[in-house]
């Protein structure tokens, strides 16, 4: 108070009554204004009954899924009033560290962020997967849709799908394509590609997306199937060429690079959801009142630009319209993943 109002103890010379009475009205208005922002970070901190939040990414950081983790886990603790901390446990396609969250008190104090592969794609590769997403989470709420991008080395001689087509048939085997992990979008995005274009092209599995990239950047893998987020500044220093987006249009994060079918696979689509889940059990006023503040930061303008920039749709679903959607994925994988005859390790 003293340091807002400091002015008025200055021996100065006299003010004039009408002075004197602005200036203290003006440092009456700065107090209240901070002491009502002091009050609104005390209410929300006694709305929501938690002192803070855990959000588990189970991949490696610097991917799309880590990406939206941070960035929504940063708001929700201006929301909140309250630490939101991300934590990276990779590894096993996601199952570490979303096993870690499936045997956590249902609080809701500990939540995991992941998307399609880790939660509708995983139980029908693993068939003694040790979580089960659909009995022990809860769809607390979706961030939106990641849309893929196909990279390459720069030594790699193709500048479009086609070219990359082209030369899978002509030297079968030859093209070496990095992972996440087996099951893992990438994964299952490139074995989409290989049915559709008919080319046979050789798989190499890393532990999550970023070690993915690093092996394209390195030269050790010749490309990849990628989160437009993982890849993007790479692509604009020059590091990696893009070759096609992956989705049914192209993205605002790299508005040059055409998409799939106007590279030369038409039909060829690949994105996935990411969101958050609580573990099953967790109190439904706190499951709410995070899908409330998630999907109100979602709709913020600088959010959604936020998101497009690094190539991820934003999309706000209620709880149950998450589940519906977790739901239907779970049975369209699982008949993708027989059909590939994809196999975890």
């Amino acid at each position: 108070m003293s340091a807002i109002c400091k002015d008025l103890g200055r021996p100065a010379a006299q003010p004039s009554a009408r002075a004197s009475m602005r200036r203290t009205g003006h440092c009456a208005s700065l107090l209240g204004a901070a002491l009502a922002a002091v009050g609104t970070c005390a209410s929300a901190q006694q709305d929501f009954p938690l002192k803070a939040l855990q959000l588990m990414v189970p991949q490696a950081a610097g991917g799309s899924t880590d990406t939206l983790a941070r960035t929504i886990g940063q708001r929700l603790s201006e929301v909140l009033g309250i630490p939101v901390v991300a934590e990276n446990r990779a590894g096993a396609n996601g199952i570490i560290g979303t096993e870690a969250v499936a045997k956590a008190p249902p609080t809701g104090a500990t939540l995991v962020v992941a998307g399609t592969a880790i939660m509708a794609v995983n139980p029908s590769i693993y068939p003694k997967l040790s979580y089960d997403p659909i009995r022990q989470f809860t769809p607390v709420a979706i961030f939106g849709y990641s849309t893929s991008v196909l990279i390459a080395h720069p030594s790699v001689p193709v500048k479009t799908v086609a070219d990359l087509i082209r030369i899978a048939k002509a030297k079968p085997g030859s093209i070496r394509y990095a992972s996440a992990g087996v099951g893992s979008s990438p994964h299952l995005a490139a074995e989409l590609f290989r049915q559709m274009a008919a080319v046979d092209i050789l798989h190499v599995p890393y532990k999550g997306s970023t070690p993915g990239v690093s092996a394209t950047v390195s030269g050790e893998t010749d490309v990849m199937f990628t989160g437009v987020a993982s890849a993007v500044q790479l692509i604009k220093a020059g590091r990696l060429r893009a070759l096609s987006i992956n989705g049914p249009k192209r993205s605002a994060a790299l508005p040059g690079v055409p998409t799939a079918g106007e590279s030369g696979l038409p039909g060829f689509e690949a994105d996935f959801w990411i969101g958050m889940f609580a573990p099953a059990g967790t109190p439904r006023p706190i499951v709410t009142r995070l899908n409330t503040e998630i999907n109100r930061i979602i709709g913020s303008d600088t959010i959604r630009e936020r998101f497009r920039d690094i190539g991820v749709e934003p999309v706000t679903l209620s709880p149950e319209q998450f589940g519906d959607l977790l739901a239907r994925d779970t049975e369209r994988w699982a008949r993708a993943v027989k059909n590939a005859g994809v196999k975890g390790e």
